[in-house]
């Protein structure tokens, strides 16, 4: 790797406009680490075609020299996960049964990435419709760790975590629907964000679970992050859900990197026991959280323990409420409506549409029959109404927490990286790796991943941070303050 790429988001951008790399420099650098290192590590399902990646960075550095306007990315190489729509390219979801699909539109988010002249350099790969921890439930193979090839990046945004951590990409935008940005970030030691439900237009993501799910960030720096915020952030008239929190492409209600190195003396810290249960959190993650509140200390907050006991409920209720919104998002996938290429002749209609299903992996499978199970007339009051109830619970006092603390601390993920196939065949074992993660999407909070430290394996170790809704620039700012504390080393790429 060459050390051009070895710069954050915001290194780039001032960088490439004094004239130290030229855009086309820096993209032609990008593609070469992608090919080189691509075999390995399996970050990108479909990378963008090479002259016209070429030919639009060349646009750019023209209007850079003359002065013309150029957007706030000013070229930089940003991937996107494969749940992301981009007009005119395929957008599989990491599945055989959307294999052929051509998007005819932009997300949102593509659209204010495109509108301040990003570089969309391809598609990462991810666990199938984004129902997985590890991306090994990808349809296409699984992404590896680059920190150790022997093990998960982290899932379901994994290829978007890998594409960060390895220098393919500046940044990437993921989907995180119970920590599905996070959990890859803290496995992968880069930065992983998602922001307040609402604050980011849903628009061209493809659903998995409408009223949990978030885009979300993957970036090298925390300030890359609120970079990155600033562009996509904002209310759309195409997602109802959005919120007023700017408008995203232009100019901005907030400015999510104003104040970002303000500190964080006097900030009253909360550490959920629940998520620091010694029987769950490996010691050294626990070790390693406990140097991240003491740092928090150290610049001034005030930190206690508190207790949120609904959160050893979170998982069973995470599951089962999206599971039932999967299987009502995924009824779609008929073969009639979306799907594959699949002969029709020799079917009747029901056994046709069953027929096509089975392209479905059985991660995906498995959680529409559950999906179907707990929502049904028989079951639903037994298991969905009580899921909901429980969510709202947590929410409650999650709400109660935040009138006496401004910020919640827990490990992201309970547990160090582990191998590939470790944990595939073990399903309950695998959604526990959610526990630190879910409340957040549960209850619409802002969270992010912090990278803070290497375990004595050489494995990437992550701290979460939560706000309530709509402190996006205060979780940033607390967020930037203990990224300034970590104690990382170098990427080793394999």
């Amino acid at each position: 790797m060459t050390d051009i790429l070895n710069v954050s988001a915001l290194e780039y951008v001032q960088m490439v406009r004094t004239g130290s790399f030229t855009v086309s420099e820096f993209l032609s650098e990008t593609l070469d680490q992608i090919q080189d290192l691509e075999p390995r590590l399996h970050a990108y399902l479909s990378v963008a075609d090479e002259a016209a990646l070429t030919s639009q960075a060349k646009g750019i550095d023209r209007r850079l020299r003359s002065g013309e306007r150029v957007g706030a990315c000013a070229g930089m190489p940003i991937s996107l996960k494969d749940n992301l729509c981009v007009a005119g390219g395929k957008t599989t979801c990491g599945s055989r049964m959307l294999e052929g699909y051509v998007a005819p539109y932009d997300a949102t988010v593509v659209s204010r990435l495109r509108a301040e002249d990003a570089v969309l350099v391809g598609k990462t790969n991810m666990d199938e419709f984004a129902m997985g921890l590890t991306t090994e439930f990808s349809a296409f193979g699984p992404s590896r760790n680059p920190w150790n090839t022997e093990y998960v990046p982290g899932g379901s945004s994994g290829g978007s975590a890998v594409a960060t951590a390895a220098r393919e990409c500046v940044a990437s935008l993921g989907s995180d629907t119970g920590g599905s940005v996070r959990n890859p970030a803290s496995f992968c030691s880069v930065v992983g964000y998602k922001p307040t439900y609402g604050l980011v237009s849903r628009y061209g993501l493809i659903s998995y679970a409408n009223s949990i799910e978030q885009i979300g960030p993957l970036t090298r720096t925390v300030g890359d992050a609120a970079f990155l915020l600033n562009i996509v952030a904002g209310s759309d008239a195409n997602d109802d859900t959005t919120l007023d929190g700017g408008t995203g492409g232009g100019e901005m209600a907030t400015d999510y990197l104003e104040g970002i190195d303000d500190g964080i003396d006097g900030m009253r810290v909360g550490v959920i026991r629940e998520m620091m249960d010694d029987n769950a959190v490996d010691p050294q993650v626990a070790e390693a959280t406990c140097r991240a509140v003491s740092d928090l200390e150290q610049m001034g907050a005030v930190c206690n323990e508190i207790s949120v006991n609904m959160v050893m409920y979170s998982v069973a209720a995470y599951y089962t409420i999206t599971a039932a919104e999967a299987e009502s998002n995924l009824a779609r996938y008929d073969n009639l409506r979306y799907g594959y290429d699949h002969v029709m002749d020799g079917y009747g209609f029901s056994s046709y549409i069953e027929e096509a299903r089975r392209m479905f992996g059985p991660e995906v499978a498995r959680r529409i029959i559950v999906g179907g199970f707990v929502s049904s007339a028989g079951h639903a009051g037994q298991y969905y109404m009580k899921a909901l109830k429980v969510r709202g619970r947590i929410t409650q006092q999650i709400g109660e927490a935040f009138q006496t603390c401004d910020l919640l601390v827990a490990p992201t993920v309970p547990i160090l990286p582990f191998r590939m196939g470790e944990k595939s065949d073990n399903p309950v074992e695998l959604f526990m790796v959610d526990l630190n993660t879910v409340t957040a999407n549960l209850t619409g909070r802002p969270s992010i991943s912090v990278p803070y430290a290497v375990s004595r394996e050489g494995l990437p170790i992550g701290v979460q941070i939560m706000a309530d809704i709509m402190q996006d620039r205060l979780l940033l700012r607390a967020a930037r303050a203990l990224e300034s504390k970590a104690a990382l080393g170098e990427v080793p790429l394999g």
